[in-house]
């Protein structure tokens, strides 16, 4: 597991690239820890980071690391609130405070089981570093709310998709696609990340048919590494376990259920 300095680093955006409704940004990290596929880093800008209306501060936010390339990490952006908002304006030359990488990440398939990535809107992001790490044979399946959002298929290779609305693909859940894939074909382990109540679809229908999968929960985080106590999700046979430590990938087997704050947004 790749383990980050105890300390925030400031680095240098390199760029932007436009996804339809989403963003990739793209920060150079020369001498950055190769990240594992699903972990994340907690990411603030090093400029008009809080204040607002009501002069509020922003804790830093978490992303999954989306892809590490020629001395970039790309993070996949939307803007859903303040501080996804001010990352969203980020541009090439500005700098960026990053935290990471951060959690535990995805473990690859044994004994010759075929890869489902699952992803679900902005939850798409720590599926594509996994694909360009697998060795496997991988199939994706990603949905998305509309047509915009769509576009970030482009982040994976040979996805096939799913829309809330039918403008693109299969007109409908995901977990339809999903199903299809299982009931041809169950000998899989299946990596999913997602809106909570797409997870949780997924780890009861692994579940039902034996099916081993991994989860990579987004819970608001306001450390990243476990001080807190802000990001639990409920442990299967009771306790509770820390989102930004004990994950952000997770066993499915290891859940009660998937909470509706333990998800990206759709």
């Amino acid at each position: 597991m790749s383990t980050a300095p105890f300390a925030r680093r400031l680095l240098t955006v390199a760029g932007v690239d436009e996804l339809g409704a989403y963003r990739v940004l793209r920060v150079a990290d020369d001498d950055g820890p190769a990240p594992d596929p699903g972990q994340f880093a907690m990411l603030a800008t090093a400029e008009r980071w809080g204040g607002g209306e009501d002069e509020r501060p922003y804790l830093p936010r978490a992303f999954s690391v989306a892809r590490r390339r020629r001395g970039e990490s790309h993070f996949l952006l939307e803007d859903v609130g303040p501080g996804s908002r001010r990352l969203c304006e980020l541009r090439a030359g500005d700098g960026l405070w990053v935290l990471g990488p951060l959690g535990r990440g995805f473990t690859a398939p044994s004994d010759g089981r075929r890869a489902i990535l699952l992803g679900g809107g902005v939850g798409i992001a720590p599926l594509a570093i996994l694909q360009d790490a697998l060795a496997v044979e991988v199939t994706v399946l990603l949905g998305f709310r509309d047509r915009a959002r769509a576009q970030g298929a482009a982040l994976l290779r040979d996805a096939r998709v799913a829309t809330d609305d039918g403008s693109v693909g299969h007109h409908g859940l995901l977990t339809d696609l999903l199903a299809v894939e299982l009931e041809a074909d169950p000998h899989a382990v299946v990596y999913a990340c997602g809106p909570a109540p797409m997870l949780e679809a997924v780890r009861a229908m692994c579940a039902s048919s034996g099916v081993p999968a991994q989860l990579a929960l987004e819970a608001g985080m306001a450390c990243g590494f476990g001080a807190c106590f802000g990001c639990v999700v409920p442990r299967r046979g009771g306790g509770y376990l820390r989102v930004c430590l004990d994950g952000p990938v997770i066993d499915a087997a290891e859940l009660a259920r998937v909470d509706e704050h333990a998800g990206a947004p759709a």
